[in-house]
């Protein structure tokens, strides 16, 4: 068979979709030696994994994943993706949407439908945007793959899907997500390699993220101060520490630690590469997980 998958969000997104489309391609690429993949990216992105065995193929191209999503998405223009990838005999997409496929069988992934569930954490266009794009792809979607339970139960309340048509897949954890004592060659250096490029305080509490409404950093910086407060001696060394890339919406939360006289004890990170996590989570003296939602909620 040849199989197409939506490549994109690999090589375009360091975390979430793209943590997940890397991984379940890598594993993919274990496993399967029969069928050939023709891997779908817009632009021409490093998606950091080096070399793919001889079934597997990259097609880019020459347009940004915001172009395309004009094209097919608003536009709705009927250019079938195997324009790109030549023909095929199924294509997967793991995040949310579907190109023009034609005749071609295809797999959708939903990783949640937070856009429904907390629309007032979406900018209105996006969630409008949402809300058409992905209620069509649903509809088109030979079978649905869900991350959860839960996400499986907002398809066929929110979307009538029908539930023969929906199997929940759950991600995955790649081995090297534990404490770095028992993963790393030489632990000490690792930490104390990723507490100075982050700079990071000797006690803390974790959260990670994408800075966005709907996990809720505004509610953990509120919830930290009282702790101070609260705490007072006990936690006079405690800092918050906040790793995720900007998302939406997120101005208020960078200036609400000054509002409450946290100047010097909540930090925001920026992303945190992937190979810096296990590091990261190692020298937490605790993590938080504040989401007012969560498709999975897989830290």
């Amino acid at each position: 068979m040849r199989i197409g998958i939506d490549y994109t969000a690999a090589v375009r997104q360091g975390g979430g979709i793209g943590r997940y489309t890397r991984n379940l391609i890598r594993a993919l690429a274990a496993l399967d030696d029969d069928n050939r993949y023709i891997l779908f990216t817009a632009g021409r992105g490093d998606d950091g994994l080096g070399s793919w065995p001889e079934n597997f193929r990259r097609r880019a191209v020459p347009l940004s994943d915001r172009w395309l999503n004009i094209l097919w998405q608003r536009l709705r223009l009927p250019v079938p993706i195997q324009l790109v990838t030549g023909p095929l005999d199924l294509f997967h997409s793991p995040d949310f949407v579907l190109p023009p496929t034609g005749r071609t069988p295809t797999v959708l992934t939903v990783h949640d439908l937070s856009f429904l569930r907390v629309p007032q954490c979406f900018v209105p266009r996006f969630r409008e945007y949402l809300t058409g794009a992905v209620a069509r792809a649903v509809k088109r979607a030979g079978h649905i793959l869900a991350d959860s339970q839960s996400t499986r139960r907002d398809l066929i309340e929110l979307l009538a899907v029908e539930p023969e048509r929906v199997t929940v897949l759950y991600p995955g954890v790649e081995p090297r997500f534990r404490p770095i004592a028992s993963a790393a060659a030489d632990p000490a250096s690792t930490l104390s390699g990723v507490r100075a490029r982050y700079d990071l305080p000797e006690r803390f509490i974790l959260g990670l993220g994408t800075l966005q409404p709907r996990k809720n950093f505004d509610g953990l910086i509120r919830a930290f101060a009282h702790l101070r407060h609260d705490l007072k001696e006990t936690a006079e060394d405690l800092h918050l520490v906040i790793g995720g890339g900007k998302g939406w919406l997120y101005e208020e939360t960078l200036t609400l630690p000054s509002q409450l006289g946290l100047e010097g004890r909540v930090h925001f990170l920026g992303f945190v590469e992937d190979a810096d996590l296990p590091a990261l989570y190692t020298l937490a003296s605790a993590f938080a997980f504040p989401s007012w939602y969560e498709g999975f909620g897989l830290p």
